[in-house]
């Protein structure tokens, strides 16, 4: 009897770790998003919520470096950079992010798919690519993934579009510091 529950258990085990691992693979190609004209893709894999279904994390690899996820705080800092540039562009920029913000929608299915970005939403920011770490392309997909992940995971959340309402017109530290303590979370 002992030694049928041992052999019970290495096929439960066999079994796991084989649908882990076909999982991960998997989605090392599937779930590619979004590649960038600077070819940095962007993805995203099932997230660990168990009371959110959908749930899904951000991630992207650019050219010849290791995957990273994107925080918020990343986002927030890059708008900063791109202000201290080109002050009146970079908040036409954040009033078109905030109309994205208000038309994202939860998902109910996994991949998720890009709700607002168009290729055309990147000319008129061009000239905010000149500064930063990120081009205005990746800001804006990366930007409505996040949001799609916060509507999904919390329907009635509002981080996202409060860190955006608030760039230009609280200080930049408070808004920094916002966006620090939600990675903390």
């Amino acid at each position: 009897m002992r030694e049928l529950l041992n052999l019970l258990k290495t096929i439960f085990h066999y079994l796991d770790s084989s649908y882990k691992i076909w999982k991960a693979r998997r989605l090392q190609e599937d779930d590619l998003v979004y590649t960038t004209k600077a070819n940095v893709q962007i993805g995203v894999y099932p997230g660990r919520k168990p009371e959110s279904p959908y749930d899904f994390i951000v991630k992207f690899r650019e050219p010849g470096k290791r995957e990273r996820t994107p925080a918020h705080v990343h986002l927030i800092v890059e708008m900063y950079v791109k202000h201290a540039h080109n002050p009146s562009l970079t908040l036409k920029l954040k009033e078109h992010i905030l109309e994205m913000l208000s038309q994202i929608k939860s998902v109910n299915s996994f991949p998720p798919s890009l709700q607002f970005f168009k290729p055309e939403h990147i000319e008129p920011f061009k000239e905010l690519d000149k500064v930063g770490e990120f081009t205005v392309e990746f800001l804006l997909v990366v930007t409505e993934l996040m949001a799609i992940q916060e509507k999904t995971n919390y329907p009635e959340g509002s981080l996202t579009e409060s860190l955006y309402k608030d760039f230009g017109v609280k200080d930049r530290f408070s808004v920094i510091q916002k966006a620090v303590l939600r990675r903390l979370r």
